[in-house]
């Protein structure tokens, strides 16, 4: 068959280019505009006097505000997420097995990620965001959760879960004051301290575990305080 008009290879491949081009474009000078403005007192004329594109192009390829903000987290979610994959992954490739280890991989991941990418992130720290959002956020944290469980291999039981939601709450409160670090320097001494303390909350909570038996979680959270506490303590816990 006769190929139809416009449809050569080399013209396709440009209008791909293009689009790919005016979405970055517009992503870019909307987290500028909702940085300095948040989001509600920013607006679609805003954006795109700052992208030097028109708001036919923004609702063709997002369709209004809201959708442009949410797009921005996705991104940001995503590119967190990758990198703590690719530290997870440096870690197994390394001979690493043990799931605390492998966590702490990750979170170093995240949390230099955090550094790397806190002109983005820093938009949803504490910022106003489209309805709906809060719920957004509250559902990805659970999703993080359920993640963190099964890379930690926590047991469905009230010590289980107690662990894994501190260690990931470290790691959020961590990533905040990591973006908001005035250098570099100071970024890395954040997650070297937050990378300490997830250690020892976990040695404390893999202790909890072996002296559960039949003694209730409060019981066995005392007796494992009680032993990493002791002479014999591994140097993980030694001070803690």
């Amino acid at each position: 068959m006769p190929r139809e008009a416009g449809a050569a290879p080399g013209r396709s491949a440009w209008k791909w280019s293009r689009t790919g081009e005016t979405r970055r474009v517009l992503l870019d000078a909307a987290r500028e505009v909702f940085a300095e403005r948040g989001f509600a007192e920013s607006s679609v004329a805003d954006v795109v006097e700052r992208a030097g594109s028109s708001v036919g192009s923004l609702y063709h390829h997002f369709g209004g505000k809201s959708e442009l903000f949410l797009a921005l987290w996705e991104d940001w979610q995503s590119s967190q997420e990758q990198r703590a994959a690719e530290g997870v992954a440096a870690a197994r490739r390394a001979g690493e097995e043990r799931p605390l280890a492998l966590f702490v991989a990750g979170a170093r991941g995240f949390l230099r990620g955090s550094w790397e990418g806190r002109a983005l992130g820093s938009l949803f720290v504490d910022k106003d965001g489209p309805p709906g959002f809060e719920l957004m956020r509250r559902t990805r944290g659970h999703q993080w959760l359920r993640q963190n469980s099964l890379l930690l291999q926590a047991p469905d039981d009230a010590i289980g879960r107690v662990t894994v939601s501190v260690l990931t709450t470290v790691i959020g409160e961590a990533g905040r004051e990591v973006m908001a670090s005035r250098t570099r320097r100071e970024a890395e001494s954040i997650v070297d301290a937050a990378v300490e303390m997830i250690e020892r909350l976990g040695v404390l909570a893999e202790t909890a575990e072996q002296y559960a038996g039949d003694a209730g979680p409060e019981e066995a959270v005392l007796r494992a305080g009680e032993a990493s506490s002791g002479p014999d303590a591994g140097p993980a816990v030694a001070g803690a």
